[in-house]
């Protein structure tokens, strides 16, 4: 099962034709790579993430005038608030903690064997927090990175890796089977005492691991790593049957949730600002005018109504003069109207869920209600749950081979993923649906279900325990009997049926 194979056919046809046309796989992979760096794709990456991590647009805000020459050109003295208001932040958590927040539910066939419990120690609390984390990057990027192998202690570990960092090469058009991929990171090293950042790559196949450094659009051969296979088990280098870089997408398109709110959370902060610029300045709200102290041409007039908030203007009548005073009212109501349709748009477009939904504030927060609160950021979370349950599979595929050729443990049993989102939810009612529902439904189904389970198959085995021990209390003999009722004067079971006799 270790042993790689040859690469895939699309793949072996782009090295094929490529070696036709005169270009070398390395000079393939250079341009590929060059080609990524600089795409949209990895553009709205980088994006989606710093929008994340409070680093906006906003922050490039300048207070700009038109000059003399009709362009226009930044004022310094004025106020130039950059207030961000992270909505898309708040979106971006919401679907991640909703779905990942509670733990993953490995359901199997099996009662505790060997497989189950091996499985228990590799999807353990630190997966699940790897888990969230890689679907917090997923709805950034549109697509996360779990990284498989086996390390030095001779244990598997996960690692995740950015989005950013990866150029798969996929197998076919739905991308669910990769042939290879880069990954580029950059890595501080020293120069004597300067620090210098050097890009290093990972180039992945079926036949192992070469390592690269990028330089000026070339991949240099690093010389501090030597080409490897994946793993060494018992001293022989092994390789996986396939590139050991599972996808986690957010949905089947990988279109990271910046690309439908980015330009509502700008206008938000946009707005927010002006509306703090306009309140604090006095030369929006009050304009000195000058009457008949020498006149000033357009550009003129415009700089030293931005400037200094006064204007020069003359009067027919040379003998007249003075000051006067224009002042401009600035209505904060205006403001907030506009700010709060920007915020609920930012919900809307970003199906996330509305705290301050006035079906809460009106006090009939049933569990209908809820529901429907919640059936927007449902569209996400059901698209994401299909992914990343495909995902996990192809991750299972990566343990069983690990715990069948080192721990020696044979796959017996079918694995279920199951999630448990995180919903607000009337508690009270729910525990009655579920009361109502036993003697209709599978117990299974009413535990599951049930607002306070968190493990349905461990609640079920307290369940079985608990009433083996009523039963063993209420039994005078103690089980004597294998389980059935004593004989009554001594003539048989009365729990056999009658026979005739």
């Amino acid at each position: 099962m270790f042993f790689g194979g040859a690469l895939g056919l699309l793949w072996d046809g782009i090295i094929k034709k490529g070696a036709r046309s005169g270009m070398t796989e390395i000079e393939f992979l250079e341009a590929e790579l060059a080609r990524w760096i600089q795409s949209p794709q990895r553009h709205d990456m980088l994006t989606g993430i710093a929008y994340y991590d409070d680093h906006q647009e906003i922050e490039g805000k300048r207070r700009e005038m038109i000059g003399r020459s009709g362009q226009r050109q930044p004022v310094e003295n004025l106020p130039n608030f950059k207030i961000m208001d992270n909505q898309y932040a708040k979106l971006v958590d919401q679907k991640s903690n909703y779905l990942l927040s509670k733990p993953l539910e490995l359901k199997t066939d099996g009662q505790d064997g060997p497989y189950e419990k091996a499985l228990d120690e590799i999807f353990n609390r630190r997966f699940m927090k790897m888990l969230k984390n890689t679907g917090k990057a997923a709805i950034n990027c549109g697509i996360g990175w779990l990284y498989p192998y086996i390390g030095d202690d001779g244990g598997l570990h996960i690692q995740k890796i950015p989005a950013y960092q990866v150029l798969p090469f996929w197998h076919d058009e739905d991308h669910t089977q990769l042939d290879a991929a880069l990954r580029m990171y950059p890595v501080t090293v020293y120069e004597g005492r300067n620090p210098e950042t050097v890009f290093k790559v990972e180039y992945y196949t079926t036949d192992g691991v070469r390592y690269f450094i990028y330089q000026n659009e070339k991949l240099l051969p690093d010389n501090e790593l030597t080409d490897a296979a994946y793993m060494t088990i018992n001293g022989q280098p092994m390789n996986w049957t396939k590139v050991p870089l599972v996808a986690f997408k957010a949905n089947e398109e990988e279109h990271p949730l910046i690309l439908r709110v980015k330009c509502l959370q700008d206008g938000l902060n946009q707005l927010l600002s002006n509306c703090l610029d306009n309140v604090s300045e006095d030369v929006r709200n009050t304009v000195l005018v000058l009457k008949n102290y020498d006149g000033e041409d357009l550009g003129e007039f415009r700089r030293n109504l931005m400037t200094f908030g006064a204007v020069k203007v003359r009067d027919d009548d040379y003998a007249k003069g003075g000051v006067e005073t224009l002042h401009i009212d600035v209505n904060p109501e205006n403001y907030k109207l506009v700010i709060s349709l920007l915020k609920r748009a930012i919900v809307e477009n970003g199906r996330g869920f509305d705290a301050k939904d006035e079906r809460f504030a009106s006090g009939q927060a049933n569990q209908m209600n809820i529901q429907a609160a919640y059936s927007d950021m449902d569209l996400d979370a059901n698209e994401m749950e299909s992914e990343f349950q495909s995902s996990l599979e192809d991750l299972l595929w990566f343990v069983n081979v690990y715990l069948a050729n080192v721990q020696h443990i044979k796959a017996d049993s079918k694995v279920e993923f199951i999630f448990n989102r995180d919903m607000l939810t009337n508690t009270a009612e729910m525990i009655q649906n579920c009361q109502a529902s036993l003697g209709i439904l599978s117990k299974e189904t009413v535990v599951a279900n049930h607002p306070w389970t968190t493990d349905t198959a461990k609640e079920l085995e307290r369940i079985k325990k608990e009433e083996q021990e009523e039963q063993a209390a209420v039994d005078p003999y103690g089980g004597l009997f294998g389980g059935h009722n004593p004989p009554k004067n001594g003539k048989g079971d009365d729990n056999k049926p009658a026979t005739g006799e």
